[in-house]
């Protein structure tokens, strides 16, 4: 069992004693801190919060413990039903509640579930955030309402389709393009709520040709939820079975987009943002910022416009607000989670099919026949190597890593999170783990043969420096 607690929110296995998975005690624990740490925020208002959950199996159970709570602390509360990530953060928005919870382990196994937190901006809270509620989930400082201060439920199960009028209504979603193109497209939700919300998105974009492969909302995964090329051999297969334009894949949470060409390949999940990003800035030039483990494809394709690429730290909230920093018009995360903040500041697969699909009517307009595969051939091309080196309990990580910086300060180096080396045609991105004693290595290269060997030579160097 695991109960991994961070800035962003709660994650574990459902199951086991409390405190060492995410039981019904630690479920309340969590959601009466984060209720309490939003009123000490605004103590003379009365709080309204919004609820949303993924599918997964355990979610009802959750959302009925993390309603409740909130009720007995006095907060109203607007419940969604089922969900995704980027709708519940929609709502927060639009309906201007003071914060929300959305009840999703993202791609974790379905034994998992999580509580992620918004605050009323509809983006997740931030490190000082994070750290003010588990420290209140460990004090004796929450107080439950009286009797007659009790909160009170409105539900609204209208919520994904609010959400995707909103996608509609952008300047730069073309429907009328998408319509005409004529796509004939394969969806995998892997049974979670993206199965209610990218079919309906598709349609309601004028794509009335949809295969679906596990789209019945029940929470019963039927692969690993992770939208990487391991678990996607099923919805490939449709794709080039159907002679499907192409693939859209979503995690169970639907902020993270993956895309498969018409010959069954892998567009790649590091190309979801690029390809994106190269229509936003066509018709909106400005910056763009990614994470330091994204591809390098996305600065290249900046700077050829002669416009600026940042690079932020992993994690969401880090990349919005370098993106706010910088004012972006287009970001996000190389895990297929783009970030349009013409919308909202959060990952969102629902915005980022609606951009791909007008890329894609755009540019067959121009060469008429055009796949998947030859638009992803015209994008500089790169392979990312992920690994690890596991380390002995106790060992002076970041003094490893400081090391490794000095190793290679010839080169450009970033320290923001872990050590980003930048060679001329490769990166090593070295970062520790929160909850392991191993140090995470992303390696990237023109090709998976050079990106490898670079892995290994990073691994080697963290040997000898760990000795």
């Amino acid at each position: 069992m695991s109960l991994i607690k961070s800035i962003s929110g709660i994650r574990g296995t459902i199951g086991g004693p409390a405190g060492d998975g995410l039981s019904p005690l630690d479920v309340v624990k969590f959601t009466s801190a984060f209720a309490t740490f939003l009123q000490r925020q605004q103590p003379d208002k009365r709080l309204t919060l919004v609820v949303g959950r993924d599918a997964r199996l355990s979610g009802a159970m959750v959302d009925r413990l993390v309603v409740g709570t909130l009720q007995g602390m006095g907060i109203d509360v607007l419940e969604t039903g089922l969900s995704t990530t980027p709708t519940t953060e929609m709502t927060v928005i639009d309906h201007k509640a003071d914060g929300g919870i959305i009840i999703t382990a993202s791609h974790n196994p379905r034994h998992w579930n999580a509580l992620k937190l918004l605050n009323a901006k509809g983006e997740f809270i931030d490190a000082a955030e994070g750290n003010e509620v588990l420290r209140l989930a460990d004090s004796d400082e929450i107080r439950f309402a009286e009797v007659d201060k009790l909160g009170q439920v409105t539900e609204n199960h209208n919520t994904i389709e609010e959400h995707i009028q909103r996608v509609l209504g952008l300047k730069l979603v073309d429907v009328e393009a998408i319509r005409k193109a004529n796509f004939r497209v394969a969806v995998d939700a892997v049974n979670s709520t993206g199965g209610i919300a990218i079919p309906a998105l598709l349609r309601a974009l004028g794509v009335n040709d949809v295969v679906e492969l596990y789209c019945d909302p029940t929470g019963d995964f039927q692969h690993n939820p992770e939208p990487i090329p391991q678990n996607l051999i099923e919805i490939a297969k449709v794709v080039k079975q159907e002679k499907c334009d192409l693939g859209i894949v979503v995690d169970p949470d639907v902020d993270r987009l993956a895309l498969i060409s018409e010959n069954g390949e892998m567009f790649g999940e590091e190309y979801t943002l690029v390809s994106v990003a190269d229509y936003v800035l066509d018709h909106t030039p400005g910056n763009t910022v990614s994470n330091l483990s994204s591809t390098r494809a996305l600065r290249d394709i900046t700077e050829k416009r002669g416009l600026t690429y940042a690079a932020a730290a992993v994690g969401e909230v880090n990349v919005t607000t370098k993106m706010k920093e910088v004012n972006a018009v287009i970001g996000g995360e190389g895990n297929g989670g783009v970030i349009y903040p013409e919308l909202h500041y959060g990952r969102d697969a629902l915005v980022g099919v609606a951009l791909f699909l007008t890329l894609l009517a755009h540019k067959r307009q121009q060469q008429p026949g055009l796949t998947m595969s030859q638009l992803r051939a015209s994008y500089p091309n790169y392979v990312i190597s992920k690994n690890r080196k596991d380390l002995e309990a106790g060992m002076d990580v970041d003094g490893i890593l400081a090391r490794m910086a000095e190793r290679y300060q010839n080169e450009r180096i970033s320290t923001i999170d872990g050590v980003k080396i930048d060679f001329a045609d490769s990166w090593a991105h070295l970062r520790k783990s929160n909850t392991e004693p191993i140090i995470r290595i992303y390696c990237e290269a023109h090709t998976a043969e050079e990106a490898e060997t670079l892995a290994q030579k990073m691994i080697g160097d963290l040997t000898e420096l760990s000795k």
